[in-house]
């Protein structure tokens, strides 16, 4: 009688000079997940954290208009790339390579090349913890990810609507075929609140609490609409670095303990 083969153990390397990688993920795009993840590692910063940010969306690149930078990093023996600092953060993105306007029209070979140059190659030196910033998706660049790069935990930010969470759903489900510990969901745009005081539930409510309980994940919190987060976002200066005393920066110092107390 034919066995079945075992499953195939892919060998997950840890990025060098780093303790910690923690993925903020979606699997659907538009729900603000990269401002949330570029807010959430300086919220880190805040805690005590030595913190780097790789963006690893390689067709659209957020970090260069997140940050501000529009350096091109430097590599002093043609084989290893030094990361670009910012606010005393180590940062890497392909938007730091190429044009802000040159499309990225690749396919999935390239993009996996792209990636393993980009947690291989990159020199991050003595960071706890560095906050990878995903693409939406569940395709080349997300499996590359979890197959190849030793993961410590995984975030995911949804809005409550209906639609995005079929995908976070998706995401959920490749991270733990995976093995990729969740450490808990982030409910983005949750509530607008208008100048009359008033609160709206713009995309529904509740969804993302529920898709946690439905998932036996944790619940990290939640984030409104607000427009100070948008434009400190536009002018590169992340609002929990600028005003960390801002109500919106509360919030994500509280989402921000929790995942620090996870590493403990």
């Amino acid at each position: 009688m034919n066995q079945k083969p075992p499953p195939k153990q892919f060998i997950k390397t840890p990025i060098k000079g780093t303790k910690y990688t923690v993925l903020v993920s979606s699997a659907k795009g538009g729900v603000g997940k990269s401002t949330i993840a570029v807010n959430l590692a300086f919220a880190l910063q805040k805690l005590g954290l030595k913190i780097g940010i790789l963006d690893a969306d390689v067709y659209g690149p957020s970090l260069p208009k997140l940050l501000n930078l529009k350096e091109k990093p430097k590599s002093e023996d043609n084989k290893s790339i030094i990361p670009l600092e910012k606010f005393g953060a180590q940062c890497m993105s392909m938007g730091f390579l190429i044009d802000e306007q040159t499309p990225m029209m690749w396919r999935g070979p390239m993009v996996i090349s792209a990636i393993k140059t980009m947690t291989q190659k990159v020199l991050w030196k003595d960071r706890d913890i560095i906050i990878i910033d995903m693409p939406p998706g569940t395709g080349d660049t997300q499996l590359t990810f979890v197959q190849e790069v030793k993961i410590d935990g995984a975030i995911i930010v949804s809005t409550p609507q209906d639609l995005a969470l079929l995908d976070v759903k998706r995401g959920i489900q490749m991270f733990e075929k995976t093995g990729v510990k969740i450490l808990g969901l982030i409910d983005n745009m949750s509530v607008f609140k208008g100048d009359d005081g008033k609160e709206y539930k713009v995309f529904g409510e509740g969804g993302v609490k529920k898709t946690a309980k439905e998932f036996n994940k944790e619940y990290l919190g939640y984030l409104p609409l607000n427009q100070d987060l948008r434009t400190s976002a536009d002018n590169g200066e992340p609002l929990t670095y600028s005003k960390s005393d801002h109500e919106i920066s509360k919030l994500f110092k509280s989402i921000a303990e929790k995942v620090k107390l996870s590493f403990q």
